[in-house]
């Protein structure tokens, strides 16, 4: 009768086979990403002075859109600004009274 090795022989030789594959393939993964960066970024997307800018932009357009806005008449304005619709609802309290 041939020499036939116990299945449980198998199984742990190929488990130790995979399992050292899988070490290899994470190494090698880690390896590879280590130091990636990620892609370039325009230097005029960042930075506190294109910040600065932009607030600047913001706030010159505000002023433009108020200055109009008084043109126009301050009951047109409240008219035509729906941020300021519906200031005077009563809102029911946060908590209900009377319960516990």
């Amino acid at each position: 009768m041939p020499y036939v090795e116990p299945l449980s022989d198998v199984r742990t030789k190929l488990a130790d086979f995979f399992n050292s594959l899988l070490v290899f393939m994470l190494a090698a993964a880690l390896l590879v990403s280590c130091g990636v960066v990620g892609s370039p970024v325009a230097p005029d997307t960042v930075g506190v002075a294109v910040t600065i800018e932009e607030q600047k932009r913001r706030d010159a357009l505000e002023a433009q859109q108020r200055k109009a806005a008084t043109e126009v008449g301050e009951e047109e304005a409240r008219e035509a600004d729906p941020a300021l619709q519906g200031q005077d609802v009563n809102l029911p309290p946060l908590r209900p009274v009377g319960t516990r």
